[in-house]
């Protein structure tokens, strides 16, 4: 009886159609990757480009390494960033805005895609001036289960292509290999599939400030 109220009362909740959502789902669908524009608010993006400096000042950034948890070698001629992993469970009240947003997202990919995602992680990432990631790919040989690749942009307002740092995605177009680069205008996020496109950071000229993150499956 419960089981069958619960089914009623999902039923009666009319689906509402979100027209960025259905962006991201069509872009990924022709393209492999989506670029929005104010994802999130410019007092959000203040928000958590603050709580980023923060942290970093209290010193809880590390060097960001090469490969997964369970095998990570920092090699600083590959990539050049800090990171601090952001839990969830415990967020600052940035931060629970961030993911109530982020699940929201997921919600809707899973209930019109049905792409079955059931994890997410996503970590601060800050790159000095001088610094970078060369071309990668985010899946490890012993871990598969990222399904999109997710970069949120925190920097201020007046950033300019000059300062560098732009990311350029590599993608297969009729068997040519082409490079769409993107800048790390404010608020902007880039969601791309994490198995297929590979990318990279370009040097960065004025310190660089995002967050990064996956969507996973089972």
């Amino acid at each position: 009886m419960i089981d069958a109220l619960q089914n009623q009362l999902f039923e009666d909740i009319p689906f509402v159609e979100n027209p960025v959502y259905e962006k991201i789902i069509q872009d990924i669908g022709l393209n492999k990757f989506s670029i929005i524009d104010a994802f999130f608010s410019s007092e959000m993006v203040s928000q958590l480009r603050q709580s980023l400096l923060n942290k970093h000042e209290e010193d809880r950034f590390k060097k960001a390494a090469i490969g997964n948890r369970v095998n990570e070698v920092i090699v600083k001629t590959i990539r050049g960033d800090q990171i601090l992993w952001i839990d969830e469970s415990l967020p600052n009240a940035a931060e629970h805005l961030f993911f109530d947003q982020i699940n929201d997202l997921v919600s809707y990919l899973n209930t019109t895609c049905f792409m079955g995602i059931l994890h997410k992680e996503f970590h601060y990432a800050l790159y000095p001036k001088g610094t970078f990631y060369k071309r990668h790919i985010d899946t490890f040989q012993n871990d598969d289960r990222r399904k999109l690749s997710f970069v949120c942009y925190l920097n201020t307002e007046d950033w300019k292509p000059e300062n560098g740092g732009e990311l350029v995605l590599y993608l297969d177009e009729n068997g040519i290999e082409t490079e769409k680069i993107i800048y790390p205008f404010p608020g902007r996020i880039v969601i791309f599939e994490s198995q297929i496109i590979e990318h990279e950071v370009k040097l960065v000229e004025t310190e660089r400030l995002s967050i990064t993150g996956w969507l996973k499956t089972r």
